[in-house]
């Protein structure tokens, strides 16, 4: 009997991205696997950000080859990328995004609002049931002002979560969060893959992250990817700006 071959959810190939003439990142090429937290890391500048940006067109690549589930991406009209991919994928960014106009109920909606055509009944049961999952039953009808950073963390990862996707993306959750909040996020993303077996692609920087939640990890060092693997081989690494990265990090910590 064979062993079943998992197959990527996401490859990249020879990916370079850019903003005009100035080249942010050169023949990127990495595989994401399902139901495995994947953590980008690099130092400041290395090209993280850039990274999902491209993979998720919000910004477009100069060249190479994104593919979701088997899928080129790269080449798809607007809206089949929109139903085929970003509708399955969630999305919980630096700062949290969220508007400060309008309530948490009203945030987490969004989505649903743009994607689908659900009664409101409906829609607010789902809003509940995701913020019971990230223990935030009491604050659906309070303004993003009203929560401290670790909440609106949370309502923005409701939101994230509103439209089951089958893979989060989460830009630096916990920049600008103390070290408890930080614990705590860390350990809801690690309840989320085993409760909902999610494929997580996270970007941090932050060290003691990295340890709690990385299956894998990507290293990108002055736009190119210098590692691809579990975070014990990097440790191990010869390479020297990896071997400089952790050491920095642990004399911080």
């Amino acid at each position: 009997m064979s062993d079943r071959i998992i197959q990527p959810i996401i490859e990249v190939e020879k990916l370079y991205a850019g903003y005009g003439s100035t080249t942010v990142l050169a023949d990127i090429s990495v595989r994401i696997y399902p139901n495995e937290i994947t953590v980008i890391l690099g130092g400041s500048g290395c090209g993280k950000t850039t990274f999902l940006k491209n993979i998720l067109r919000l910004q477009e690549p100069l060249s190479g080859s994104v593919k979701f589930w088997g899928q080129e991406v790269t080449n798809m009209e607007e809206k089949e990328f929109n139903d085929k991919v970003l509708r399955n994928v969630g999305m919980l960014f630096q700062g949290g995004a969220l508007l400060n106009s309008i309530s948490v109920r009203d945030n987490i909606s969004i989505p649903l609002e743009k994607h689908t055509c659900l009664p409101q009944d409906l829609m607010d049961r789902i809003i509940k049931t995701k913020l019971h999952l990230v223990n935030l039953d009491n604050a659906i009808d309070l303004l993003p002002s009203e929560l401290s950073g670790g909440m609106r963390k949370r309502a923005a990862l409701a939101r994230a979560l509103v439209m089951d996707p089958d893979i989060l993306f989460c830009d630096e959750p916990s920049a600008g969060l103390d070290p408890l909040t930080a614990l705590a996020l860390d350990e809801l993303i690690l309840n989320l893959k085993k409760q909902l077996n999610m494929t997580i692609v996270v970007v941090t920087h932050e060290l003691s992250s990295i340890r709690r939640i990385a299956d894998k990890i990507i290293f990108l060092d002055e736009g190119k990817m210098l590692f691809s693997g579990t975070l014990e081989a990097a440790e191990r690494s010869s390479l020297q700006s990896i071997h400089r990265f952790f050491n920095a990090e642990i004399k911080q910590s």
